[in-house]
Protein backbone atom coordinates (compact mmCIF):
# COMPACT_ATOMS: atom_id res chain seq x y z
CA UNK A 1 0.00 0.00 0.00
CA UNK A 2 0.96 3.67 -0.92
CA UNK A 3 2.33 6.19 1.94
CA UNK A 4 -1.02 8.13 0.98
CA UNK A 5 -3.41 5.25 0.80
CA UNK A 6 -1.68 4.48 4.49
CA UNK A 7 -2.04 7.90 5.84
CA UNK A 8 -5.80 7.74 4.69
CA UNK A 9 -6.68 3.98 5.28
CA UNK A 10 -5.47 4.70 9.11
CA UNK A 11 -7.23 8.03 9.83
CA UNK A 12 -4.29 9.91 10.64
CA UNK A 13 -6.23 12.88 8.49
CA UNK A 14 -9.06 12.57 10.50
CA UNK A 15 -7.39 11.71 14.00
CA UNK A 16 -9.58 8.47 13.70
CA UNK A 17 -8.41 5.26 14.07
CA UNK A 18 -7.74 1.84 11.46
CA UNK A 19 -11.26 -0.07 10.63
CA UNK A 20 -9.84 -3.83 10.45
CA UNK A 21 -12.43 -5.85 11.57
CA UNK A 22 -10.73 -9.41 10.79
CA UNK A 23 -7.61 -8.50 12.55
CA UNK A 24 -10.04 -7.64 15.81
CA UNK A 25 -12.00 -10.48 15.84
CA UNK A 26 -10.63 -12.31 18.99
CA UNK A 27 -12.15 -11.21 22.32
CA UNK A 28 -11.32 -13.79 25.78
CA UNK A 29 -10.73 -16.94 25.63
CA UNK A 30 -13.90 -19.48 27.02
CA UNK A 31 -11.99 -20.27 30.19
CA UNK A 32 -12.00 -16.26 31.17
CA UNK A 33 -15.71 -15.46 30.47
CA UNK A 34 -15.68 -13.19 34.06
CA UNK A 35 -14.17 -10.20 31.81
CA UNK A 36 -11.08 -10.72 33.77
CA UNK A 37 -7.72 -10.90 31.90
CA UNK A 38 -5.11 -12.67 32.55
CA UNK A 39 -1.49 -11.14 32.01
CA UNK A 40 1.71 -11.80 31.93
CA UNK A 41 4.82 -9.69 31.88
CA UNK A 42 7.82 -9.87 30.21
CA UNK A 43 10.32 -8.17 30.80
CA UNK A 44 10.39 -6.70 34.70
CA UNK A 45 12.96 -4.39 34.63
CA UNK A 46 12.06 -0.42 36.15
CA UNK A 47 9.46 0.13 33.12
CA UNK A 48 7.95 -3.79 33.92
CA UNK A 49 7.84 -2.91 37.29
CA UNK A 50 6.23 -0.01 37.42
CA UNK A 51 3.64 -1.21 35.35
CA UNK A 52 3.26 -3.96 37.25
CA UNK A 53 2.58 -1.70 40.65
CA UNK A 54 -0.21 0.26 38.24
CA UNK A 55 -1.72 -2.89 37.62
CA UNK A 56 -2.34 -3.52 40.92
CA UNK A 57 -4.70 -0.64 40.97
CA UNK A 58 -6.88 -1.73 38.33
CA UNK A 59 -9.98 -3.76 38.17
CA UNK A 60 -10.61 -6.80 35.61
CA UNK A 61 -6.37 -7.15 34.93
CA UNK A 62 -5.26 -10.24 36.76
CA UNK A 63 -1.63 -10.46 36.57
CA UNK A 64 -0.52 -14.58 36.81
CA UNK A 65 3.15 -14.39 34.69
CA UNK A 66 6.07 -12.55 34.88
CA UNK A 67 9.37 -13.10 33.25
CA UNK A 68 12.77 -11.64 33.35
CA UNK A 69 16.15 -13.05 32.01
CA UNK A 70 17.49 -11.75 35.29
CA UNK A 71 17.02 -13.76 38.31
CA UNK A 72 16.64 -10.68 40.59
CA UNK A 73 14.53 -8.69 38.61
CA UNK A 74 12.45 -11.24 38.08
CA UNK A 75 12.25 -11.52 42.24
CA UNK A 76 11.78 -7.30 41.92
CA UNK A 77 8.77 -7.75 39.55
CA UNK A 78 7.02 -10.52 41.56
CA UNK A 79 7.49 -8.47 44.79
CA UNK A 80 5.31 -5.58 42.71
CA UNK A 81 2.42 -7.36 42.20
CA UNK A 82 -0.52 -8.04 44.94
CA UNK A 83 -1.69 -11.45 43.11
CA UNK A 84 -0.37 -15.02 42.50
CA UNK A 85 1.77 -15.33 39.98
CA UNK A 86 4.18 -17.59 38.32
CA UNK A 87 8.19 -16.20 37.31
CA UNK A 88 9.85 -17.27 34.41
CA UNK A 89 13.39 -16.56 32.89
CA UNK A 90 12.13 -17.57 29.03
CA UNK A 91 9.24 -16.27 27.98
CA UNK A 92 8.23 -18.94 25.62
CA UNK A 93 7.62 -20.75 28.36
CA UNK A 94 4.82 -18.33 29.83
CA UNK A 95 3.10 -17.93 26.40
CA UNK A 96 2.71 -21.44 26.60
CA UNK A 97 0.80 -21.03 29.68
CA UNK A 98 -2.91 -21.69 28.09
CA UNK A 99 -4.84 -19.70 30.73
CA UNK A 100 -2.69 -15.93 30.01
CA UNK A 101 -4.81 -13.88 27.36
CA UNK A 102 -2.51 -10.89 26.96
CA UNK A 103 0.84 -10.24 27.38
CA UNK A 104 2.65 -6.72 27.78
CA UNK A 105 6.34 -6.96 26.52
CA UNK A 106 8.83 -4.59 28.54
CA UNK A 107 12.29 -5.62 27.87
CA UNK A 108 15.35 -3.79 25.81
CA UNK A 109 13.86 -2.25 22.25
CA UNK A 110 16.13 -4.61 20.09
CA UNK A 111 14.15 -7.95 21.64
CA UNK A 112 10.34 -6.10 20.92
CA UNK A 113 9.60 -7.63 17.37
CA UNK A 114 10.21 -11.27 18.14
CA UNK A 115 8.63 -11.72 20.90
CA UNK A 116 5.54 -9.77 20.23
CA UNK A 117 5.48 -11.82 16.84
CA UNK A 118 5.53 -15.10 19.23
CA UNK A 119 3.49 -13.96 21.58
CA UNK A 120 0.63 -13.33 18.62
CA UNK A 121 1.74 -16.41 17.41
CA UNK A 122 0.52 -17.70 20.54
CA UNK A 123 -2.89 -16.11 20.38
CA UNK A 124 -2.31 -13.41 22.99
CA UNK A 125 -3.22 -10.24 22.78
CA UNK A 126 -0.42 -7.77 23.26
CA UNK A 127 0.73 -4.55 24.48
CA UNK A 128 4.10 -3.74 23.53
CA UNK A 129 5.67 -1.25 24.59
CA UNK A 130 7.43 1.73 22.88
CA UNK A 131 9.40 2.49 20.65
CA UNK A 132 7.24 -0.48 18.64
CA UNK A 133 10.26 -2.11 16.86
CA UNK A 134 14.00 -1.20 15.98
CA UNK A 135 14.85 -1.33 12.37
CA UNK A 136 13.06 -1.42 9.51
CA UNK A 137 12.77 -5.42 8.60
CA UNK A 138 11.55 -5.32 12.34
CA UNK A 139 9.04 -3.40 11.98
CA UNK A 140 7.39 -4.97 8.79
CA UNK A 141 7.45 -8.40 10.32
CA UNK A 142 5.82 -7.02 12.90
CA UNK A 143 3.33 -5.25 11.32
CA UNK A 144 2.62 -8.18 8.80
CA UNK A 145 2.15 -10.76 11.51
CA UNK A 146 -0.44 -8.34 13.37
CA UNK A 147 -2.10 -7.70 10.34
CA UNK A 148 -2.91 -12.06 10.09
CA UNK A 149 -4.14 -12.09 13.24
CA UNK A 150 -7.32 -11.69 15.71
CA UNK A 151 -5.44 -10.35 18.68
CA UNK A 152 -5.56 -6.97 19.71
CA UNK A 153 -2.13 -4.96 19.70
CA UNK A 154 -1.54 -1.79 21.67
CA UNK A 155 1.80 0.40 21.28
CA UNK A 156 3.50 1.98 24.59
CA UNK A 157 2.73 5.13 23.50
CA UNK A 158 0.58 5.78 26.85
CA UNK A 159 -0.11 9.85 25.50
CA UNK A 160 -2.07 9.08 23.02
CA UNK A 161 -4.52 7.68 25.96
CA UNK A 162 -4.10 10.64 27.85
CA UNK A 163 -7.79 12.45 28.08
CA UNK A 164 -5.79 15.59 28.35
CA UNK A 165 -3.81 15.18 25.06
CA UNK A 166 -7.04 13.97 23.36
CA UNK A 167 -9.09 17.10 24.67
CA UNK A 168 -5.89 18.98 23.43
CA UNK A 169 -5.84 17.80 19.74
CA UNK A 170 -9.61 18.18 19.86
CA UNK A 171 -9.13 21.78 20.57
CA UNK A 172 -6.20 21.93 17.40
CA UNK A 173 -8.45 20.74 14.71
CA UNK A 174 -11.05 22.96 16.17
CA UNK A 175 -9.28 25.68 15.18
CA UNK A 176 -7.90 27.22 18.89
CA UNK A 177 -4.16 27.47 17.53
CA UNK A 178 -5.24 28.73 13.78
CA UNK A 179 -3.19 27.24 10.88
CA UNK A 180 -0.13 25.01 12.39
CA UNK A 181 3.35 26.47 11.45
CA UNK A 182 5.31 24.54 13.74
CA UNK A 183 5.80 21.71 16.43
CA UNK A 184 8.76 22.32 18.98
CA UNK A 185 9.28 19.62 21.66
CA UNK A 186 12.11 18.75 24.15
CA UNK A 187 12.67 16.35 27.04
CA UNK A 188 15.66 17.23 29.00
CA UNK A 189 17.25 15.82 32.13
CA UNK A 190 19.97 16.12 34.22
CA UNK A 191 21.64 12.40 34.97
CA UNK A 192 23.94 9.87 33.50
CA UNK A 193 20.50 7.75 33.02
CA UNK A 194 22.94 4.54 34.08
CA UNK A 195 21.28 2.18 36.70
CA UNK A 196 23.49 0.27 39.03
CA UNK A 197 25.12 -2.81 38.36
CA UNK A 198 25.62 -5.41 40.97
CA UNK A 199 28.29 -7.70 38.44
CA UNK A 200 30.18 -5.86 35.76
CA UNK A 201 28.92 -8.83 33.25
CA UNK A 202 25.73 -7.48 33.82
CA UNK A 203 26.54 -3.80 32.18
CA UNK A 204 24.90 -4.66 28.59
CA UNK A 205 22.33 -6.45 29.88
CA UNK A 206 21.39 -3.82 32.91
CA UNK A 207 22.15 -0.42 31.01
CA UNK A 208 20.99 -1.93 27.42
CA UNK A 209 19.73 2.24 26.70
CA UNK A 210 23.40 2.90 26.41
CA UNK A 211 24.35 0.59 23.21
CA UNK A 212 23.08 0.83 19.94
CA UNK A 213 22.95 -2.95 19.62
CA UNK A 214 20.19 -2.85 21.86
CA UNK A 215 19.00 0.93 21.64
CA UNK A 216 17.75 3.89 20.19
CA UNK A 217 18.91 6.00 22.71
CA UNK A 218 17.10 9.27 23.79
CA UNK A 219 15.05 9.56 20.26
CA UNK A 220 13.75 5.98 21.17
CA UNK A 221 13.04 6.13 24.71
CA UNK A 222 11.79 9.89 25.39
CA UNK A 223 11.24 11.83 21.99
CA UNK A 224 9.19 8.88 20.55
CA UNK A 225 6.71 9.92 23.15
CA UNK A 226 6.52 13.50 21.55
CA UNK A 227 6.96 12.02 17.50
CA UNK A 228 4.01 10.15 18.25
CA UNK A 229 2.35 12.99 19.35
CA UNK A 230 3.47 14.97 16.05
CA UNK A 231 2.42 12.82 13.78
CA UNK A 232 -1.14 12.42 15.29
CA UNK A 233 -1.83 15.90 15.29
CA UNK A 234 -0.97 16.91 11.89
CA UNK A 235 -2.35 13.64 10.50
CA UNK A 236 0.75 12.58 8.35
CA UNK A 237 4.34 11.48 8.60
CA UNK A 238 7.14 13.50 7.48
CA UNK A 239 8.81 13.34 3.79
CA UNK A 240 12.43 13.69 5.33
CA UNK A 241 14.25 14.06 8.79
CA UNK A 242 17.31 15.56 9.63
CA UNK A 243 19.56 15.16 12.62
CA UNK A 244 22.56 15.89 14.64
CA UNK A 245 23.90 14.68 18.01
CA UNK A 246 26.56 13.66 19.52
CA UNK A 247 27.70 12.95 22.88
CA UNK A 248 29.67 15.43 24.29
CA UNK A 249 29.05 15.18 28.45
CA UNK A 250 28.73 11.27 29.60
CA UNK A 251 32.03 10.27 28.26
CA UNK A 252 31.69 6.94 30.35
CA UNK A 253 31.89 4.40 27.23
CA UNK A 254 28.43 4.29 26.35
CA UNK A 255 27.37 4.51 22.16
CA UNK A 256 24.12 6.30 22.23
CA UNK A 257 24.09 10.09 22.29
CA UNK A 258 23.34 12.21 25.26
CA UNK A 259 22.08 14.91 23.41
CA UNK A 260 19.89 14.44 19.98
CA UNK A 261 18.97 17.28 17.93
CA UNK A 262 16.18 16.65 14.92
CA UNK A 263 14.14 18.31 12.50
CA UNK A 264 11.56 16.67 11.30
CA UNK A 265 10.09 17.45 7.48
CA UNK A 266 5.93 17.35 6.61
CA UNK A 267 4.43 16.99 3.83
CA UNK A 268 2.23 19.97 4.69
CA UNK A 269 4.59 22.13 5.19
CA UNK A 270 5.10 22.05 8.99
CA UNK A 271 8.32 21.66 10.01
CA UNK A 272 8.91 19.76 13.72
CA UNK A 273 11.74 20.07 16.22
CA UNK A 274 12.78 17.67 18.67
CA UNK A 275 15.49 17.86 21.59
CA UNK A 276 17.08 15.82 24.20
CA UNK A 277 19.36 15.98 26.35
CA UNK A 278 20.78 14.70 29.12
CA UNK A 279 23.00 17.44 30.68
CA UNK A 280 20.71 20.13 31.99
CA UNK A 281 16.83 19.66 32.70
CA UNK A 282 16.01 22.95 32.41
CA UNK A 283 12.01 23.42 31.13
CA UNK A 284 12.45 19.56 31.18
CA UNK A 285 9.50 18.23 29.35
CA UNK A 286 6.97 20.36 27.03
CA UNK A 287 5.61 20.27 23.51
CA UNK A 288 4.35 23.43 21.61
CA UNK A 289 2.12 23.28 18.35
CA UNK A 290 2.11 26.71 17.08
CA UNK A 291 -0.45 28.30 15.16
CA UNK A 292 -1.40 31.91 13.51
CA UNK A 293 -3.79 32.48 16.34
CA UNK A 294 -1.56 30.88 18.83
CA UNK A 295 0.20 28.51 20.87
CA UNK A 296 -0.72 25.21 22.66
CA UNK A 297 1.86 24.10 25.61
CA UNK A 298 1.82 20.67 27.12
CA UNK A 299 4.00 19.29 29.69
CA UNK A 300 3.35 15.51 31.29
CA UNK A 301 0.05 16.24 33.07
CA UNK A 302 -1.06 20.66 32.55
CA UNK A 303 -1.79 22.44 29.00
CA UNK A 304 -2.05 26.39 28.86
CA UNK A 305 -3.16 28.23 25.39
CA UNK A 306 -0.98 31.21 24.52
CA UNK A 307 -3.22 33.46 22.25
CA UNK A 308 -0.89 35.53 19.90
CA UNK A 309 -1.25 39.17 19.25
CA UNK A 310 -4.45 41.50 20.80
CA UNK A 311 -6.46 37.97 21.19
CA UNK A 312 -4.25 38.73 24.47
CA UNK A 313 -5.98 41.94 25.22
CA UNK A 314 -9.45 40.75 24.11
CA UNK A 315 -9.71 37.25 25.24
CA UNK A 316 -11.99 37.73 28.64
CA UNK A 317 -12.84 33.91 28.41
CA UNK A 318 -11.13 31.42 26.41
CA UNK A 319 -13.39 30.65 23.76
CA UNK A 320 -13.63 27.25 22.78
CA UNK A 321 -11.24 26.19 25.62
CA UNK A 322 -13.68 24.04 27.56
CA UNK A 323 -12.84 24.18 31.39
CA UNK A 324 -10.47 26.55 31.12
CA UNK A 325 -10.06 29.24 34.03
CA UNK A 326 -9.19 32.84 33.61
CA UNK A 327 -5.58 33.13 35.41
CA UNK A 328 -3.08 34.35 32.62
CA UNK A 329 0.70 33.03 32.82
CA UNK A 330 2.42 35.30 31.48
CA UNK A 331 4.82 32.92 30.14
CA UNK A 332 2.15 29.93 29.41
CA UNK A 333 -0.99 31.35 28.83
CA UNK A 334 -4.30 30.79 30.07
CA UNK A 335 -4.44 27.15 31.91
CA UNK A 336 -6.29 24.21 30.10
CA UNK A 337 -8.57 22.36 31.89
CA UNK A 338 -9.26 18.45 32.06
CA UNK A 339 -9.83 15.36 34.64
CA UNK A 340 -7.74 13.04 33.52
CA UNK A 341 -5.65 9.85 35.14
CA UNK A 342 -1.83 9.50 34.90
CA UNK A 343 -1.27 8.87 31.33
CA UNK A 344 0.25 4.74 32.16
CA UNK A 345 -2.49 3.81 33.77
CA UNK A 346 -5.38 5.36 31.37
CA UNK A 347 -3.27 3.24 28.59
CA UNK A 348 -3.74 0.11 30.13
CA UNK A 349 -7.03 0.43 31.24
CA UNK A 350 -7.89 1.50 27.30
CA UNK A 351 -5.91 -1.60 26.91
CA UNK A 352 -8.02 -3.65 28.94
CA UNK A 353 -11.29 -1.79 27.58
CA UNK A 354 -9.88 -2.88 23.57
CA UNK A 355 -9.79 -6.99 24.06
CA UNK A 356 -13.27 -7.07 26.28
CA UNK A 357 -15.17 -4.14 23.91
CA UNK A 358 -13.29 -6.03 21.01
CA UNK A 359 -12.33 -2.65 19.93
CA UNK A 360 -8.73 -1.39 17.99
CA UNK A 361 -6.78 1.09 20.36
CA UNK A 362 -6.45 4.46 19.33
CA UNK A 363 -2.27 3.41 19.85
CA UNK A 364 -2.40 0.48 17.85
CA UNK A 365 -0.30 -1.43 15.05
CA UNK A 366 -0.11 0.98 12.49
CA UNK A 367 0.56 4.14 14.44
CA UNK A 368 3.41 2.28 16.77
CA UNK A 369 4.81 1.48 13.59
CA UNK A 370 4.59 4.77 11.99
CA UNK A 371 6.81 6.46 14.75
CA UNK A 372 8.83 3.58 14.93
CA UNK A 373 9.75 4.33 11.03
CA UNK A 374 9.99 7.75 12.41
CA UNK A 375 12.77 6.79 14.83
CA UNK A 376 14.89 4.88 12.76
CA UNK A 377 14.83 7.69 9.94
CA UNK A 378 16.05 9.91 12.82
CA UNK A 379 18.60 7.36 14.29
CA UNK A 380 19.77 6.89 10.85
CA UNK A 381 20.06 10.42 10.32
CA UNK A 382 22.11 11.57 13.13
CA UNK A 383 23.95 8.30 12.44
CA UNK A 384 25.49 9.04 9.11
CA UNK A 385 25.15 12.77 8.82
CA UNK A 386 22.42 12.16 6.23
CA UNK A 387 19.07 13.62 4.85
CA UNK A 388 16.59 10.74 5.38
CA UNK A 389 13.90 10.19 3.11
CA UNK A 390 10.38 8.64 3.92
CA UNK A 391 10.73 4.35 3.36
CA UNK A 392 7.73 4.25 0.09
CA UNK A 393 8.27 0.39 0.45
CA UNK A 394 6.38 -0.48 3.50
CA UNK A 395 3.65 -2.56 3.13
CA UNK A 396 0.89 -1.42 5.62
Amino acid sequence: MKRRSFIKKTGLASAGIVSAAPMYSKVLSGHNANNTINLGIIGTGDRGKGLASLINSIENINVIGLCDVLPFRLEEGLSKIQTKAKGYEDYRRLLDHKAIDAVIVATPFNTHSQIAIDALDAGKHVYCEKTLAKGYEEIQNLVNKAKATESIFQTGHQYHSSRLYNHVLELIKGGQVGQITAIECQWNRNGNWRRPVPDPKLERAINWRMYREFSGGLTAELCSHQIDFANWVLGETPDQVMGTGGINYWKDGRETFDHVHMVFSYPGGVKGIFTSIISNAKDGYQIKVMGDKGTLMIDYTKAWFYPEGKLRKTLGEVDGVSGATVSWDENKGYPISKEHLEPTKQALIDFRDAILNNKQPLSNIYTGAQTAICVQMALDAMYNNEVVKWKKDFQF
